[in-house]
């Protein structure tokens, strides 16, 4: 019990200088997103790995992904950044040599939005990155940082998995955590758009987004046939409506108006899936990052591993972008032609549909390939080295 302590009061003294450290840094310059994202078990997917999927809205759309390394302190992982990142100092959804995967959506009912820091999350999660082995690692990570004297600036829906098979969602605010276990939910999965379980009525945006992928999940869940194909080819792309109970896209529209009630935005930069290693893996090799980057619709998945980043996924661009996330962006443009009677912008389905028919595809091919190379590899004992 003085061993754990001892290791507790560490850890917060760790995290009050990195806070003092980044807070000037990141204060007040970020602008929040809002994602649909789900935490699947083992025990619901076709091939029993966790999955963690986040397709992410954001005012930032150019993105890429990179590698950070080790150092005597921390572990090395791979992570989606906003271009311009050039410290790599926000994270937005990645996992590391332990196999530790982490995202979050914004969630805006936890508590009166007055904090005077904020918009931290990708901090948080570069942090968690870096330091935690496990879902138990993150809940302490997430409690020093609360007591450490210096608002964390977050308001969120932390979802994480490790290479155990542990799952949960961490609904997090200044003053608050609270914990939702995917071993306690009986169904295997947890979905979170942008409002939290834990937080009043208020507030609940996203309540539309949330339903849809509800709704979409079902079927699969049922039949514990849950892939990274369901998110990124099914989800990210599909223009399923609750409220109406249909696909729009299958209803003879060209044109729709984009209410942000449809998993796929004009806000949308990247879906991305990564997806677990299973038991006696190593999980610096069987973990895999599935990645949609640009606006997913008009996208197709790259496979990324702690040791293998495309290029195409790199900020080898001007301005440090991606070269695919800069090319997915121009197809965006074409979708998203103009905006209409209500000043919103509309969506062009005839553009589009063929666009998505093309990027699964690709998809497919890189889904078959990725897993060939992860199969190969990921049969290594924990024992033996993990790569570079």
């Amino acid at each position: 019990m003085l061993n754990r302590r001892m290791q507790f009061m560490k850890l917060k003294l760790e995290i009050t200088r990195f806070m003092v450290v980044l807070a000037a840094l990141v204060a007040g310059n970020l602008v929040a997103g809002a994602c649909t994202s789900a935490v699947v078990g083992r025990d619901v997917t076709r091939d029993g790995r966790t999955l963690l999927w986040k397709h992410r809205d954001s005012g930032h759309p150019h993105n890429f992904v990179d590698r950070v390394e080790r150092t005597d302190s921390t572990m090395a992982y791979v992570a989606l950044f906003n271009a311009g990142d050039r410290q790599r100092a926000e994270a937005w959804i990645g996992f590391n040599e332990a196999g530790f995967a982490v995202m979050n959506t914004a969630s805006y009912n936890l508590a009166p939005d007055t904090a005077a820091v904020k918009d931290r999350e990708g901090v948080v999660m570069s942090r968690a990155l870096a330091v935690c082995r496990t879902v138990e690692d993150f809940d302490s990570l997430l409690h020093a940082m609360q007591s450490a004297g210096t608002p964390i600036g977050v308001q969120a829906n932390f979802g994480v998995t490790d290479a155990a098979g542990n799952g949960a969602y961490f609904e997090t605010s200044d003053h608050a955590v609270t914990r939702f276990d995917l071993a306690d939910e009986p169904r295997g999965a947890i979905i979170r758009s942008n409002y939290s379980y834990s937080g009043g009525t208020e507030g609940r945006l996203g309540e539309v987004r949330h339903d849809n992928a509800v709704a979409l999940l079902a079927n699969p869940l049922a039949n514990r046939a849950i892939e990274a194909e369901t998110f990124t080819e099914t989800m990210s792309r599909s223009f399923f409506h609750a409220g109406h109970g249909k696909d729009m896209a299958a209803a003879g529209y060209s044109l729709l108006t984009d209410r942000g009630e449809y998993i796929p935005r004009r806000s949308s930069c990247a879906s991305v899936v990564i997806e677990g290693c299973r038991n006696g893996e190593n999980p610096a090799s069987a973990t895999v990052m599935w990645v949609a980057i640009g606006f997913p619709a008009a996208s197709h998945v790259v496979p990324v591993t702690l040791n293998d980043i495309p290029v195409e996924l790199l900020p080898t661009a001007p301005g440090g972008h991606s070269p695919l996330c800069d090319e997915v962006n121009r197809r965006r443009e074409k979708a998203f032609p103009r905006k209409g009677r209500e000043g919103k912008w509309l969506i062009d389905l005839n553009y589009l549909l063929p666009v998505m028919d093309e990027q699964r595809r690709l998809s497919a091919e890189n889904y078959r390939r990725g897993r060939q190379q992860r199969d190969a590899q990921g049969l290594m004992t924990d024992n033996e080295p993990a790569g570079k």
